[in-house]
């Protein structure tokens, strides 16, 4: 059985939803990255016997937050020894805007994925893209590349989007699917 850690940053709690649903998807422990962008050290020890990581983070003018980005620039300790080389990566943000920008974000993410040297899982789910599709189907806003889910800025995390907490389960099973067959 494979290891799998999804790995997210949360302003306002909608994206640890996201990342609640993806772990949950995938049978993942869950490495929350604080408010000041840190991760513990059982947190580190997990993501590098992890098989695969996910990574999360909300869109925040174009790109991950700066609590992400201060946890990917901290990876460094692992991109030096090769730690996370040939394990599997993937990704998903959450904005309040349907488009938002979130693909500077997912960007982002596959980019840091690569400079580890690890292997992309993309979404793998066709968009909901006829007129009788809704909000509430999977992979509504048509991501590719990963994950990608929208909260409007007034809800609450219990108003979030069905069809966003839908797409995020498939994915969380896409990418165990992924890594157990890697692990064979």
């Amino acid at each position: 059985m494979s290891k799998i850690v999804v790995v997210y940053h949360s302003g306002y709690g909608h994206t640890q939803k996201i990342a609640e649903a993806v772990a949950e998807g995938a049978g993942a422990q869950l490495a929350a990255i604080s408010a000041e962008g840190l991760v513990s050290d059982e947190d580190w020890a997990a993501l590098n016997a992890a098989d695969a990581i996910v990574f999360g983070s909300p869109t925040y003018m174009g790109t991950v937050s700066w609590q992400f980005k201060r946890f990917a620039d901290a990876s460094s300790k692992a991109w030096f020894t090769r730690a996370w080389q040939d394990k599997l990566a993937a990704g998903f943000t959450n904005s309040a805007s349907l488009n938002g920008d979130k693909a500077g974000t997912l960007s982002y993410l596959q980019t840091l994925a690569n400079q580890h040297g690890m292997l992309w899982v993309s979404l793998g789910m066709p968009p909901a893209n006829s007129k009788a599709a809704t909000r509430a189907d999977i992979n509504n806003l048509g991501g590719s590349g990963g994950l990608l889910a929208a909260t409007p800025a007034d809800a609450s995390t219990a108003e979030m989007v069905d069809g966003d907490l839908a797409t995020a389960k498939a994915f969380g099973a896409r990418v165990k699917a992924a890594a157990d067959r890697i692990a064979g």
